[in-house]
């Protein structure tokens, strides 16, 4: 049973921003560009903190938490030219949330993740040529570390040509290590750390065969720092970008007043035949929905169209068929089953 069709109260949050009095006010996100349009609600239960991958023309959510502490092992393909839902083979693994997902080639992976007692480092293969899950090698302890410290929950995940990678998550403490899944040969191989924040509850844009860490959550404090890893450059594969916050003494950054938060989502999509990555929702002092543009030519943000949901956290994004879909997740004890599609170009409409 769908635990919430619509939300119809939300709780107020008060974050207080210090800034100088030059600093202008923020932009009223409704007048910014960008329009969000429903789309069909999941036919799975409503729940939180599920993963998402897609395979071809083909999204796929799965796993998750509800408002009862019940935790999942169904899947779900949508289908965004139909606008419907069918459900798949059931993940075999223990029923998670937290955990990640990555694609390479035709199929699919959900690694790590969290139980309810226990944090996890096993990995499952998805076909989606012969609608099986397979297990595959489970994520190892780092080197010199304790057993068991290879399992975490709210790690990031993505994939870039052929191989799926790991990075951070929360396994004890906070982390910032980065590994590549080979499905080739079915292991894991520990990459160059970078200099940056440790953190769990990050987004990641793939773009250009690299990957965009982003946001995210240090010890309670939402992190500012970004880095772009590519897996080309062996030797020195991270490279820092400009912070998502007001640290500079430039103009650029002074609206940069709400881009910091954890447990959001993002995908890459063209505005215009551009490729930008967005990310929207998480928490930061509360929730939020503020929607961020980013610019990979230039390493700036551009505010866009506030989500018009339900703000929230733990939610699902994903990109398919060229279009960016955000849905699921929760806001305080209610869990979410909706879904929309972002058209980052097009001038906000209150009616779709």
């Amino acid at each position: 049973m769908k635990q919430v069709k619509y939300l119809l109260f939300v709780p107020l949050s008060l974050v207080l921003f210090i800034f100088s009095c030059t600093k202008p006010s923020t932009t009223d996100p409704t007048d910014s560009s960008g329009n969000w349009v429903k789309r069909a609600e999941c036919d799975g239960n409503a729940r939180a903190y599920a993963v998402s991958f897609v395979i071809g023309d083909t999204a796929y959510i799965a796993t998750g938490v509800d408002a009862s502490n019940i935790r999942y092992q169904d899947v779900w393909a949508y289908d965004p030219i139909k606008n419907y839902w069918m459900q798949k083979a059931q993940f075999p693994g223990v029923a998670r949330n937290s955990a990640i997902a990555f694609t390479v080639g035709t199929n699919a992976y959900i690694a790590t993740g969290y139980d309810g007692v226990n944090r996890l480092q096993d990995n499952w293969q998805y076909s989606q040529t012969t609608n099986k899950w397979v297990q595959k090698a489970s994520l190892p302890d780092p080197a010199n570390a304790p057993a068991g410290t290879g399992a975490r929950y709210n790690a990031t995940g993505f994939g870039i040509g052929n191989y799926g990678y790991l990075f951070g998550g929360f396994n004890g403490g906070y982390t910032k290590d980065i590994w590549q899944y080979n499905p080739a040969t079915d292991s894991w191989i520990q990459q160059i750390s970078y200099g940056g924040t440790k953190r769990s509850g990050a987004v990641a844009f793939v773009y250009s065969n690299k990957a965009y860490i982003v946001t995210g959550v240090n010890n309670g404090t939402a992190v500012n720092d970004f880095w772009v890893f590519d897996p080309s450059n062996a030797t020195t594969p991270w490279k820092q970008l400009r912070d998502i916050s007001n640290t500079s003494s430039d103009s650029y950054d002074d609206d940069y007043t709400d881009i910091v938060r954890y447990n959001a989502v993002g995908f890459v999509i063209n505005n215009n035949n551009v490729p930008k990555g967005y990310i929207t929702c998480g928490q930061n002092a509360g929730y939020t929905k503020k929607t961020w543009e980013y610019d990979f030519a230039t390493d700036l943000w551009t505010r866009k169209t506030t989500y018009e949901r339900a703000e929230r956290e733990g939610a699902i994004a994903f990109a398919v068929k060229g279009g960016g879909y955000v849905g699921l997740g929760k806001n305080s004890t209610y869990y979410l089953d909706d879904l929309d599609q972002f058209f980052p170009a097009d001038t906000y409409n209150a009616n779709d």
